[in-house]
């Protein structure tokens, strides 16, 4: 947030609660529908294709590519990964890898995979971890 506002702006701790606490509901949100669909294709990993497809059924359309850009980015850095750690397969649950994708994220991007846990179910009601 302080990276957001200028350099002598100070944010009180119940604004930095209450903007975590928007940030996981949004999480929980984003993920319960991507779980719903996982569900019902019978599939047990939620990848980033499906919270990106979750994000475009629920609105946030407009936040999607540059997602995308972010996806891809990961998915490069951790290929190179394996590549060099002599491990084959991929991270993107179709290639190998387990489909992990919100196991960590690229330098210099933001979190929102790595934020992400317990499979969300939101849907627009108060959960509290």
């Amino acid at each position: 947030m302080k990276k957001a506002l200028p350099g002598n702006a100070k944010i009180s701790k119940d604004a930095k609660e209450t903007v975590q606490e928007c940030v996981s509901e949004f999480i929980s949100f984003i993920t319960g529908e991507a779980s719903d669909r996982c569900q019902r294709e019978k599939r047990k990993t939620v990848n980033g294709d499906d919270l990106l497809w979750a994000m475009t059924t629920l609105g946030f359309e407009e936040y999607v590519e540059p997602l995308k850009v972010y996806l891809q980015r990961f998915r490069d850095i951790e290929g190179e990964k394996m590549a060099m750690a002599g491990i084959g397969g991929g991270v993107d649950g179709v290639h190998g890898g387990g489909g992990h994708v919100y196991s960590g994220a690229p330098t210099g991007v933001g979190g929102v995979y790595g934020q992400m846990g317990g499979g969300g179910h939101g849907h627009g009601r108060s959960n509290r971890y």
